[in-house]
């Protein structure tokens, strides 16, 4: 009996679950809990994310999957998660402190003096990574400027999908990609940084080799298995950041940008070049490193449905049923231009905590319709300037857009994208491209297939395209 089934463990900021995919990366059986990180133990006003309370929702969570497949026809499993987050663990594998999440707020002061550290244009140069509060060199020089014991401890620092592997397998080993989130890689070298580590006083070996999306990390333990249902000995490969398996997992090529829209837009795609100068740090671009080697991710994000859920609660809080399809037809009515009212939310400065945002041309007959079009305008121009800036640091050209996520099933919306951007857009049903994209890299690891992209072409991709006016 062939082996064909792919268990991923997909631990998110709202949901933990797993997830059996097959070899056409279709899922036969899927279990979640809710998640949501935590008060810190230690600091009560800080979050952490309680690892081990997850993984014990993983594993339940696991244990119904397993009934509902063939247990003998699991090929594999992988572990992916958010970027960025981990923590610190001594040599006998005990973990040292809970996972600093993402939300938390400590580190909003040491990335206002990172500085003192080294220069962020030089920070941004190297690594590519906007100078977000929550990356992980953050973290790390919290630890040290307030915890210096822990660091003295510490033999690993494990991120997230490398903390649940660990505990699949007995093993601590860490991928490219969710260090490529870190602050603290080098993009030309698709590897950890000796220079930025030094510079912020850190251990150099702290994190250990890094290990290519594919790669075979352990096999999943006696233990494991009994608290997971998923044979002993079954293979765990790494992959590692959602977002890259994301990208991977909607059938992007190189130089296909990917729009996922949710409540936040993130503009994305795969290229051979990058720039990381201050023109590319001033517009809000963030470069990582792809699940495969020779290419990167080059990303833009700004606000997006959290914008259109304020314009539901502020105008249409009247409508109990169906309101989007409300607004929607609604707007659809209202001319392009929306009758001379635009919203100018100033994104980037809105995502950096700075004040932002205001509506102009209204009038005492402005309607609530011409107000909804013209936030879509806005996020429809807000698109094209994000396409212009991924060109611009990626060195390519823009055929087509792929769309994925919740704010793809907004038929408006998704035509103001392809008029404002000039090109078309491929709207993408396919729901679980993150666990998707994982379970290829297994598919291909494990020897079904000659390649994750060989993998990915068995995959069957329905799609349509919005063509510009």
């Amino acid at each position: 009996m062939s082996k064909e089934i792919v268990i991923v463990f997909d631990c998110g900021a709202t949901n933990a679950r797993v997830v059996a995919l097959n070899r056409r990366g279709v899922v036969i059986a899927s279990e979640s809990y809710p998640n949501s990180p935590k008060a810190d133990p230690f600091f009560p006003a800080y979050r952490i994310w309680d690892a081990g309370a997850i993984w014990k929702k993983m594993c339940s969570a696991s244990k119904k999957v397993v009934e509902k497949v063939n247990s003998d026809k699991i090929l594999g499993v992988t572990v992916t998660t958010f970027g960025v987050d981990g923590t610190l663990f001594n040599r006998d594998g005990k973990m040292l402190y809970p996972v600093i999440s993402w939300q938390c707020e400590r580190t909003r002061q040491v990335m206002k003096d990172i500085d003192k550290y080294i220069p962020v244009e030089d920070l941004y140069s190297e690594s590519g990574v906007l100078p977000f509060n929550f990356n992980t060199i953050n973290k790390l020089i919290w630890f040290n400027e307030n915890m210096p014991h822990l660091l003295k401890k510490s033999y690993r620092f494990l991120f997230m999908p490398s903390i649940f592997a660990y505990f699949l397998t007995g093993r601590m080993a860490n991928d490219v990609t969710m260090a490529g989130t870190s602050m603290m890689t080098s993009l030309t070298g698709r590897k950890l940084s000796e220079n930025i580590f030094r510079k912020a006083g850190l251990p150099v070996n702290l994190m250990g080799d890094l290990y290519e999306p594919g790669s075979l990390t352990g096999e999943v333990t006696l233990a494991a298995s009994a608290d997971t249902s998923i044979p002993a000995h079954t293979p765990v490969i790494a992959t590692g950041h959602d977002t890259q398996f994301a990208i991977f997992g909607s059938g992007a090529e190189k130089n296909q940008p990917v729009l996922s829209s949710g409540t936040w837009e993130i503009l994305m795609a795969r290229t051979e070049n990058f720039k990381t100068e201050n023109t590319q740090l001033e517009m809000g671009i963030t470069t990582e490193l792809d699940s495969r080697a020779g290419l990167y991710n080059v990303g833009n994000q700004w606000i997006a449905s959290g914008i259109l859920e304020w314009a539901r609660r502020t105008f249409f809080s009247d409508i109990m049923e169906n309101a989007y399809e409300e607004m929607i037809s609604g707007a659809e009515k209202v001319p392009p231009g929306s009758n001379g009212i635009k919203v100018l939310p100033e994104f980037y400065e809105y995502l950096t905590g700075k004040p932002g945002g205001r509506i102009t041309g209204l009038t005492i007959e402005s309607t609530r319709y011409e107000i909804y079009r013209a936030i879509l305008e806005a996020l429809g121009n807000r698109l094209a300037e994000g396409r212009a800036a991924l060109e611009n640091a990626g060195g390519f050209k823009t055929e087509n857009i792929i769309c994925v996520g919740g704010g793809s099933k907004n038929r408006l919306w998704n035509k103001i994208r392809a008029n404002y951007s000039g090109v078309p857009v491929k709207i993408l049903d396919q729901k679980e491209t993150t666990v998707l994209g994982a379970s290829l890299f297994v598919q291909a690891a494990c020897g079904n297939f000659a390649s994750p992209e060989e993998a990915r072409s068995a995959v069957e991709y329905k799609t349509e395209t919005i063509l510009p006016d």
